[in-house]
């Protein structure tokens, strides 16, 4: 990892600062842990005052609570994924001459267009 992003955690209050040895920082298993947990964390989409509110939390079940709203807006994109997978894999394979003019590709777009009124 760049230091500039350990350091940068750090100043975030995310990761506790590392014991320095000939001045340069020593990183221990509970340290490594926790840029695990970070890493991860990001990728999920956490944002670091996401993450700062997990750890910060008092108990378990505040951070699963916090994790929870993730695990549905998670849950959310890929809907929004299988979706958007879906016109695609139809305009791969449509036989039409454009699958803009293909009428099950309007069907599918007009299916997935939020409703109004």
């Amino acid at each position: 990892m760049a230091t500039h992003v350990l350091r940068h955690w750090e100043d975030q209050g995310l990761l506790t600062p590392a014991a320095r040895v000939g001045g340069q920082r020593r990183y221990d298993e509970s340290h490594v842990a926790r840029v695990v947990m970070i890493q991860r964390a990001k990728a999920a989409g956490l944002s670091l005052e996401q993450l700062r509110r997990m750890f910060d939390a008092p108990d378990g079940p505040e951070r699963r609570r916090i994790l929870a709203e993730q695990d549905a807006a998670l849950d959310e994109q890929i809907r929004q994924a299988r979706e958007s997978k879906r016109l695609i894999e139809h305009a791969l394979t449509c036989e039409a001459p454009d699958f803009l003019e293909c009428p099950r590709f309007q069907r599918l777009v007009a299916e997935l267009s939020p409703r109004t009124g």
